[in-house]
């Protein structure tokens, strides 16, 4: 687990990330994520890397289109260089219902925490994962 004060730069990023999303604000997402980042999303086919995710970004926020997700827990832990953390995040959306975050966030040679993996889930509880399963083979 990552101290508290060592926490706040890395907690500020990823509350910065979420806002922006929230706000369609595509300029200042991009801002938070790595030149060559990687973005999971909850489908199998939804894997945006560097330009990719870019372009994807500016498609989706086009005429003001974000996502809300809200985060209602988080873990970190940062390496012993201090320059890497890895996190895990359960996060609330509206349509979606409870959706799980993780990735890794670096430090740039500016100081700066950046996202360079992001990987979106949708949760299922246990009790569930079979019929889950079952709809998702059709």
């Amino acid at each position: 687990m990552t101290a508290p004060a060592d926490r706040a730069p890395i907690d500020a990023c990823l509350d910065a990330f979420h806002a922006a999303a929230a706000r369609a604000d595509g300029a200042a997402l991009l801002a938070l994520f790595d030149e060559d980042g990687v973005f999971l999303g909850t489908d199998a086919t939804e894997r945006w890397q560097g330009g990719a995710f870019r372009a994807f970004v500016a498609e989706r926020f086009r005429g003001g289109r974000g996502w809300t997700m809200s985060p209602t827990r988080r873990d970190v832990t940062t390496a012993a260089d201090a320059r890497t953390a890895w996190f895990d995040e359960d996060l609330v959306h509206a349509r979606m219902g409870p959706l799980r975050g993780s990735g890794v966030v670096v430090r740039g040679a500016d100081g700066a925490w950046r996202v360079a993996q992001y990987n979106l889930a949708v949760v299922v509880p246990n009790e569930r994962f079979d019929a889950v399963s079952a709809a998702i083979r059709g």
